[in-house]
């Protein structure tokens, strides 16, 4: 199975790990970039080597959370390869991969459930990208 990279701050780390045991008792492999409590942190520092995981090719995609997922999706989206969507909703994460691409699926910790969480996840790695004009449109997000 896949491999995917993890990343959260403090307020997203209780539902990074349950979404780790969720996502490996269905065979995915995790790479959790941190952090590994409660304890109050800063969500660049997960982020960016989550977001060189994926671009690197080291996971096929990433899945990363914060409090609002504000913070984290800013940090993640500043890497030229990487395109993080903000999803609160299983419509919204499954647009962000057919349509947009997204490689790190980014998840409000503080304002969704765990049921609602797995929703999301669940719609996301069911959702498969259309291509077409989308990859046009894709195609013009780098800063060249």
């Amino acid at each position: 199975m896949e491999t995917i990279a993890f990343a959260s701050d403090h307020a997203g780390y209780p539902l990074k790990k349950a979404l780790i045991e969720y996502l490996s008792a269905k065979g995915y492999k995790a790479l959790d970039f941190g952090t590994d409590s409660e304890d109050s942190c800063d969500y660049p520092d997960y982020a960016h080597p989550a977001a060189k995981a994926v671009e690197n090719g080291e996971a096929a995609f990433g899945i990363a959370m914060c409090g609002t997922g504000n913070g984290i999706q800013m940090t993640l989206n500043k890497h030229q390869g990487i395109r993080a969507a903000l999803c609160w909703r299983p419509e919204l994460a499954a647009l962000a991969k057919e349509h947009n691409n997204a490689n790190i699926l980014v998840l409000p910790a503080r304002f969704i459930s765990y049921n609602e969480a797995v929703a999301i996840v669940d719609a996301y790695l069911n959702a498969k990208f259309e291509g077409g004009r989308h990859q046009r449109r894709i195609d013009k997000i780098a800063v060249k």
